[in-house]
Order: C-alpha cells, then structure tokens, then sequence
C-alpha cells in the first residue's frame, strides 16, 4: 500500500504492554512460551490431520484451516513484540504498521466466518445427518473455506484503507503492542469520527453477526440433540460441540468487547487485545485436542511412528 503524501511521519512507536523493565523480562519469557506451544500444537494439529487418513473429514479438515488461521494471528502479533521487549528500538515503519492493520484483520475477519462455516458443519451433522455427506462434499468444502478467506480479506482492505489516507503529524507513539486501526487513527491530525464509526460498524457487526449466527445454529443443534433418545448419541453430540462452542466464547467475548462500544481507550484494552491474540490460539488445539479421543489417538500414531524411524 502507497503512503499519502500528506503523511508526514513515516514510523512510529510500539509502546508495548508495559514500560517497567522487569515486568518486560517476565512478558518476554510468558509470551514466548506461549508462542513456541502455538506453533507446536497448531502445526501439529494440521499435520496429524493431513497425514491421518481416518480424519480426512470435513469436521478436521476445517479444523486444520482454524489451526492456520490461530497460527497466523498470534505470528503476526507476537514475534514483533518479543523483538520490542529487549529492543531499546520499539519503531515500526508506517508500511508495515498499515501492513500489519490490514493481515491481523483479514485473519480475525476469516476466523470469524471460520467458526460459523464449523457452526454448520456441526448443524448439518446433527440435524441431517443423512444428507451430510452429500452437502459437506469436498467441492463444496473447498469453496467454503476459500469463501471465509475471501470475507477476511475484504474485511481486513474495509479497515485498513480508511487509516491509510489519515494525515499523521506526530505524535507516533502507538499505544499498544501492536498496529491496529483505533489505536492508529488516535494519532492522526485530522478528525476521525466517520473513521472511528466505519471501524466499529464494520468489526462490531462483524464479530457480532458472526457470534450470532453462531449462536442461533447452537440452538437449533441443541434442540435437535434433545430429541435424540439414546443417552449416548446424546452425550457424543454434546461433546462434539462442546469444544467449538467453548472456542467460540473464547475468540468472540474479546472481541465483541474490543469493538462494540464506543471509540474509547480502557486501562485493559491491551491486556484484552493480548487474550485474543496470544492466550487464545494457544488454547484452541488444546481445547480441540484433550476433549477428542479420535484426534488424541491419531496423534498418538504420528509420534509413534516418527519415533520408530529413529
């Protein structure tokens, strides 16, 4: 993306999530913790379901995109500010800021779509079981996860396009530990009302419509789950909801806070900005992984096996 030419600052300054050196060192080591099992749980997630025939499924198969899309958040967030915590250099150019408002909302906009496509997978699962193979095929599969990129992708030039063209004139301290676009536009020289009101309809509705779209599946699939008269279909259903729908909670209740409200700066923003962030997609494959005997089991057999190779 182009910078304007009446932008005259051209980077600006991450102030992080604390200015206190000591609690920087104790940030550093959480968060690169946290990253290091992301990237382990997430990869091999998507690896025991690429090379596992037995869950070469819709369900895992969308499961495996979620994993991208978690590992892809967290690696456009948090490498860059374990670089800031022991950096005396806390800069970032105005490109790659604008860059990183734009990818950081076009994953968040496809996880968004993301959980409500698993939303009806489990719906056509459980409430047309029957047909669910012939509407879950992998044509449509396929065109559904590409639709849910495609959604983040205009989602993430919707936000980023209006803060590109803001004239900035100093300050360009950003108070966060990352770029995104309300922080950002805080800094402009301009008025940013129509700004900030584009920004709250476009991700508020967003995470909103998304949430409730995926709560009205779950009512239907729990209404549908009750009716089912052996306890134990009863329970197997329930459980796989469960952990999308506890995943669900995780990823929208932060968000939904985030950006349903008015364009006000709070105290815990940044620390709610880090729960989706960085706790978040360290969760997931966990959440995903002890709550499913099938997924643990395949696990199992892949390390099984690499061990034997040794």
């Amino acid at each position: 993306m182009s910078v304007s030419n009446d932008t005259r600052v051209t980077q600006f300054i991450l102030l992080g999530l604390t200015s206190d050196p000591d609690l920087q060192r104790m940030f550093f080591g959480l968060c690169l913790m946290m990253y290091l099992l992301n990237v382990a749980g997430n990869l091999l997630i998507v690896v025991t379901i690429c090379v596992d025939s037995q869950l070469h499924t819709p369900m895992y198969f969308f499961l495996s995109n979620l994993s991208l899309l978690d590992l892809g958040v967290a690696t456009l967030a948090v490498p860059k500010s374990l670089f800031n915590f022991v950096s005396q250099s806390k800069t970032i150019s105005f490109n790659d800021c604008i860059a990183q408002v734009f990818f950081f909302h076009f994953i968040e906009g496809a996880e968004c779509f993301h959980l409500v496509l698993m939303a009806y997978d489990r719906y056509v699962a459980i409430y047309n079981p029957l047909r669910y193979v012939r509407i879950m095929n992998t044509r449509a599969c396929l065109l559904l996860v590409v639709s849910t990129w495609a959604g983040g992708f205009i989602h993430g030039l919707a936000q980023s396009f209006p803060v590109v063209y803001l004239p900035y004139c100093g300050p360009n301290e950003i108070n966060n530990f990352f770029c995104d676009a309300h922080p950002l536009s805080l800094l402009a020289c301009s008025s940013t009302y129509l700004t900030e009101i584009a920004d709250m309809i476009n991700s508020g509705i967003l995470t909103l419509g998304c949430f409730l779209v995926v709560f009205i599946s779950y009512v239907y699939i729990i209404a549908t789950v009750l009716k089912i008269r052996s306890a134990e279909g009863r329970q197997k259903a329930f459980s796989t909801c469960a952990s999308h729908l506890l995943v669900v909670i995780l990823f929208f209740g932060p968000l939904i806070f985030m950006y349903m409200r008015p364009s006000v700066t709070f105290v815990g923003d940044k620390m709610v900005a880090c729960f989706y962030t960085v706790v978040t997609p360290v969760l997931n494959p966990f959440i995903y992984t002890l709550r499913n005997e099938k997924m643990k089991k395949a696990m199992k057999r892949l390390i099984d096996r690499k061990m034997s190779l040794l």
